[in-house]
């Protein structure tokens, strides 16, 4: 009788991921991401709350579940951690993740203290891997063309940079899919702050992608006007980059979801680019160009089926597997966290919360 040969199996060649905090995001938008993609595969996720985990990991064959970070991070295969958690738990886990050996990718804010960031940059600058901070605005398909035109020249000289990035997000609020109600985002400790120290690092960081220059001077006056929590409810930025553009950035946790809430105007002497819809999470949008010239204005064509988080993932993969380089270093992300609290104004510091009732 003639045995069959038997071959071993092919190695697996996609990139393997750990997830990190099985929460919203990392459920909602960069699993989906992460599954779509044919250079990808998650090779385990890990959260305190193993269900969850499980839950998530059920999701992709073969992807094991761990409540504990050294086993998930030496998972075999596993080359970049992302990492999902609250805030005050960024700096534990990338870390870990780093001195196992794995890229990082960290979600905004890096921390929710300036020390615990620090740290955090030094624990991967020190591990010598490739480490990033998730702004995965900069990635949007959208952001991407504007940032050509403005390097094109296409709007002249560039005099402004207008954002409003908001939400509504009551006390209460629990994400897509969750009956627990903890919502973290306003907690002081686990966040750091409220919807400023949530969207604005954005808002500061895709106004560097756009222009090629980071926003250098800022002040920023924060809320306390609708939701009865311990951290602000709004907040605006003006600030200006070195070569003189200014740059407003709104953001708000007291916009409800039926007004217009997501836009962002680059406004120069030939002209003016407009996105709606486009900051976010989320493919699609649109954006328009002004033509200073002739007053006309038209659509801007670009991908409106690939999220951001797909551009992303992409990047960070080119980077660590095929040497691609990584065009933003977390020190430079730390820097504008740093400009983000210390543009913060000592009467918005020291404001009190205040509600609808408060006022009436």
């Amino acid at each position: 009788m003639t045995v069959p040969a038997q071959h071993p199996a092919e190695p697996d060649e996609r990139t393997g991921w750990v997830i990190a905090g099985a929460g919203w995001v990392a459920r909602d938008h960069m699993a989906p991401a992460l599954a779509a993609s044919a250079s990808s595969r998650v090779v385990a996720v890990v959260d305190r709350d193993l269900e969850a985990a499980r839950a998530l990991a059920a999701r992709f064959p073969g992807a094991v579940a761990h409540d504990d970070l050294s086993a998930a991070f030496a998972t075999p295969g596993a080359r970049i951690a992302y990492v999902a958690t609250p805030n005050h738990a960024h700096r534990e886990v990338a870390v870990a993740a780093a001195q196992a050996g794995l890229a990082v990718l960290c979600e905004k804010p890096l921390a929710a203290d300036l020390d615990d960031a620090a740290a955090l940059v030094a624990g991967c600058e020190g591990a010598g891997v490739v480490a990033a901070t998730a702004f995965d605005q900069r990635f949007h398909p959208a952001h991407e063309v504007m940032a050509a035109m403005v390097a094109r020249g296409d709007l002249g000289t560039v005099t402004a940079v207008r954002i409003v990035y908001a939400c509504w997000l009551p006390p209460g609020w629990a994400p897509p899919g969750s009956t627990t109600g903890d919502n973290w985002r306003v907690d002081p400790v686990r966040a750091g702050g409220g919807a400023y120290v949530d969207l604005a690092p954005h808002g500061l960081d895709l106004v560097g992608t756009l222009l090629g220059e980071d926003v250098a001077t800022a002040t920023t006056h924060l809320q306390h006007r609708v939701h009865d929590y311990a951290v602000d409810d709004g907040s605006v930025l003006v600030g200006s980059t070195p070569s003189g553009v200014l740059v407003t950035i709104s953001n708000s946790f007291n916009t409800v979801e039926t007004l217009p809430r997501r836009r962002l105007e680059i406004v120069g002497t030939a002209g003016q680019l407009v996105a709606t819809d486009t900051m976010g999470q989320d493919a699609g949008g649109r954006v328009e160009f002004l033509d200073a010239a002739t007053g006309v204005s038209r659509d801007v064509e670009f991908d409106r089926g690939t999220s951001p988080f797909a551009g992303e993932l992409r990047a960070l993969e080119a980077a660590v597997t095929g040497g691609a380089g990584w065009r933003f270093p977390m020190a430079r992300d730390l820097r504008l966290l740093h400009l983000l609290h210390d543009a913060i104004t000592p009467a918005s510091r020291s404001a009190e919360p205040r509600t609808l009732e408060a006022r009436a």
